[in-house]
């Protein structure tokens, strides 16, 4: 089996044409922060109408499949916005979805796949981990889609970078939550073919930072110890291996952020831009402000929304959410 590749431009802007009549052109918004040596600016991904960038890649699987690939419908393995995503695309296409996430995946996420039709069917996390890596599948008659590998998940991820150089061609520097890493390979992917100069970091929960682990390894993916967090969607103790080399030759850099970080992004976004964001998505705000390689314009990608009540309202009240 082909392992995944750098999307193309090409690719790209085939995934956008399919996407363009079913999803938002995201805004670019300022972001004044009083720091003189960079300018922020947020890619609104909370106002897809999930609530989250993932619409993009679940949807640009979906309409790269024959329809006959769908007859018997569709599954993904997902901690929460990917169940989410592919849930609305199948519920467009009027497709069965089901989704294997993990038990302590946000109340927000699981209720939003329920709400849409699909099926949720939960699963351990080393065996949402093991489904990932392509070391186990579930027995089920639905096209299996790879949330991180796929090449037209990644390829949709890459319209959100594909925006930002078209919006900011001076852009110097692009901010990314790294998860499994098909945002931030997308995202690079786009940023990197038409703004070489461009700088591309990682941002990562420090309670699991398995890219910060890796390139002070030399780039090589290791194996790190965790501690709980209330940031579901991005993190873990290893690198997806079949990608991790692609991101690795992307990026230029990552930054493993605390929680007192993300938290107190979390109340900037809202206080100044009237913006809810999830952990991992205000990850990126967290990471642009504290590292000194973010400088000049900035762009962080605010990748999503979809927060608990409870936990956000702890976050605003100054406190950190349980895990």
């Amino acid at each position: 089996m082909t392992g995944p590749h750098r999307p193309t431009l090409a690719e790209i802007g085939a995934a956008r044409e399919r996407l363009a009549p079913h999803v938002v052109r995201t805004p670019l918004v300022p972001l004044d922060v009083g720091l003189p040596d960079r300018k922020i600016f947020l890619k609104l991904e909370t106002l897809q109408p999930i609530g989250a960038f993932k619409l993009r890649p679940a949807l640009n699987a979906l309409l790269s499949r024959d329809r006959a690939a769908l007859a018997a419908g569709v599954a993904v393995a997902s901690s929460g916005n990917m169940a989410y995503g592919m849930a609305a695309a199948a519920r467009m296409l009027g497709v069965p979805m089901a989704a294997y996430m993990v038990s302590g995946a946000p109340k927000t996420k699981i209720e939003g796949v329920q709400r849409l039709g699909g099926a949720v069917r939960f699963i351990s996390m080393e065996t949402w981990w093991r489904t990932i890596v392509e070391a186990e599948r579930p027995d089920a008659p639905e096209l299996l889609i790879n949330p991180v590998t796929d090449q037209a998940v990644l390829a949709g991820n890459g319209t959100i970078g594909l925006e930002i150089v078209e919006d900011l061609p001076d852009v110097d520097v692009v901010v990314t939550p790294y998860g499994d890493g098909s945002l931030t390979t997308g995202v690079a992917s786009a940023v990197k073919a038409l703004r070489p100069q461009a700088t591309v970091l990682a941002a990562e929960d420090e309670n699991a930072a398995p890219v910060t682990a890796a390139l002070a390894a030399g780039g090589d993916i290791v194996e790190i110890a965790t501690r709980p967090s209330f940031v579901k969607s991005i993190g873990g103790p290893s690198l997806v291996p079949q990608l991790w080399p692609v991101a690795r030759d992307l990026i230029d850099g990552a930054t493993a952020v605390s929680l007192g970080q993300i938290t107190e992004a979390m109340r900037l976004l809202f206080s100044k831009a009237k913006v809810v964001a999830e952990g991992a998505g205000a990850a990126s705000l967290a990471a642009a402000l504290t590292d000194e390689r973010a400088k000049g314009n900035v762009v962080c990608v605010i990748s999503g929304g979809n927060i608990d009540a409870d936990a956000f309202a702890t976050v605003l009240a100054g406190g950190i959410p349980n895990p």
